[in-house]
């Protein structure tokens, strides 16, 4: 059976991979089910998901490099692992944190009014800042777009959480 994303771990059952390989930089199984569970979500309680990850098929070509999250304005953004705060700022008139984490993973949140500065240690769980409105395309009366790269490959960061991708059902053969 196919993934819902091309080349992810689509889950686990008793311990064991049900995929082949995943969109973690093309990792094995293994080392693809060891990464399942290391981040945490960004907000709490988990948050519906309005846009999931799309990979770009080059570089700059066209895709949705995170996903995003409903939020409600102002809700807190949490650290999603522990890691070092390597921007907390503006870009393009928007409200952006960024975290290094060990392994060369950095995840991304945006629309967020800091309450991190750069430089600073951030452990897992730690409030980052808060949800600004007006994320663009998203139908909730706030978004966090949530992103994750490993060196400048981007990678879902649903896949990193343990929960599994957007299900897609197929039509079952063989009917009338």
């Amino acid at each position: 059976m196919a993934s819902p994303y091309e080349g992810e771990v689509t889950g686990t059952r008793e311990g064991k991979a049900t995929g082949t390989r995943d969109a973690v930089a093309g990792v094995p199984v293994q080392a693809a089910v060891a990464q399942a569970g290391r981040l945490a979500w960004p907000l709490s309680p988990r948050p519906q998901v309005m846009r999931y990850f799309e990979a770009p098929e080059s570089p700059y070509g066209p895709g949705h490099r995170g996903v995003d999250l409903a939020a409600a304005p102002g809700q807190e953004v949490l650290a999603a692992d522990v890691g070092v705060v390597v921007f907390a700022g503006q870009v393009a008139g928007h409200g952006v944190v960024s975290l290094d984490h060990d392994g060369g993973l950095r995840t991304t949140y945006q629309p967020v009014t800091p309450t991190v500065t750069t430089g600073e240690q951030v452990y897992r769980g730690q409030p980052l800042g808060t949800v600004m409105p007006g994320h663009p395309g998203c139908s909730a009366p706030a978004c966090l777009h949530w992103g994750a790269r490993r060196g400048t490959e981007y990678v879902d960061p649903l896949a990193l959480t343990g929960a599994p991708g957007r299900v897609r059902l197929k039509p079952w053969g063989g009917g009338p």
